[in-house]
């Protein structure tokens, strides 16, 4: 499979970058996670989520008979049991980590994994996955957030609770963990979008689309960053961009 990709992140207008990602053709791997927890505690965070979801793909790439952190569910693809331990890995890292000055930390991430096999997305926290297809853009992860909780027990979030998008509900890191992990299909000229909360909220649905249908995914990624800080965004912003090449 013939993949365009490319990562790009910027501070914002915060004084630290607390955003991570990952670019791994090679591996089939791409991962953006945006840290919590403090200006220290929250760069440690995502960078370590993102360092292991990279060390074990390149472990499994290296040694295919590598031991897994957890016996993989017949069930699942090879992309969602890879995607699953990543996940796993990292909270039991992270975790092992959260002493002292660090003990606050925790981290979002939206991971995707493709391979000739197919693809697969796992979340936990408000990172967001996003497929442009057939002119169509789908968001394809929902966020771990309380105004999702409360619309799931079928009430509307009250008028005036903007503030509410922000506490979400499940972090890597906290006892509240568990990634949601999904079977995904990969068709030619799909575009995906992996991005922080830090992206998607300064643009919105149609500022996305605007820079999504442009040809190169390294001119994707700088225009969107570049649009969401334009646009008067005060968080960390993180984009990851990966087109499927036509056949």
């Amino acid at each position: 499979m013939r993949m365009d990709s490319a990562g790009q992140t910027h501070i914002g207008r915060r004084q630290h970058n607390e955003d991570a990602f990952c670019v791994a053709p090679e591996l089939g791997l791409f991962v953006v996670a945006d840290g919590l927890g403090g200006q220290e505690g929250g760069e440690v965070a995502s960078r370590c989520v993102v360092d292991t979801f990279v060390g074990f793909g390149l472990r499994l790439g290296q040694d295919r008979d590598s031991t897994w952190p957890a016996v993989p569910d017949p069930r699942r693809s090879r992309e969602e049991n890879l995607l699953a331990a990543c996940s796993a890995l990292a909270q039991r890292n992270l975790q092992a980590q959260r002493v002292g000055r660090l003990r606050e930390m925790a981290s979002t991430v939206v991971a995707l994994a493709v391979s000739e096999h197919g693809a697969a997305v796992a979340h936990v926290g408000d990172s967001r996955l996003y497929r442009l297809r057939a002119g169509k853009l789908e968001p394809l992860t929902r966020d771990h957030s309380l105004i999702e909780e409360l619309r799931d027990a079928g009430m509307e979030p009250p008028k005036g609770s903007g503030n509410l998008r922000h506490l979400i509900t499940r972090a890597l890191g906290t006892e509240n963990a568990e990634p949601t992990v999904q079977r995904l299909w990969a068709e030619p000229g799909d575009v995906f979008l992996l991005c922080s909360d830090g992206l998607y909220e300064p643009l919105g649905t149609e500022g996305l689309m605007k820079r999504l249908m442009m040809s190169s995914a390294r001119d994707v990624c700088d225009a969107l960053v570049a649009d969401a800080y334009e646009a008067g965004g005060k968080d960390n912003i993180t984009a990851v961009v990966l087109r499927v090449a036509e056949a």
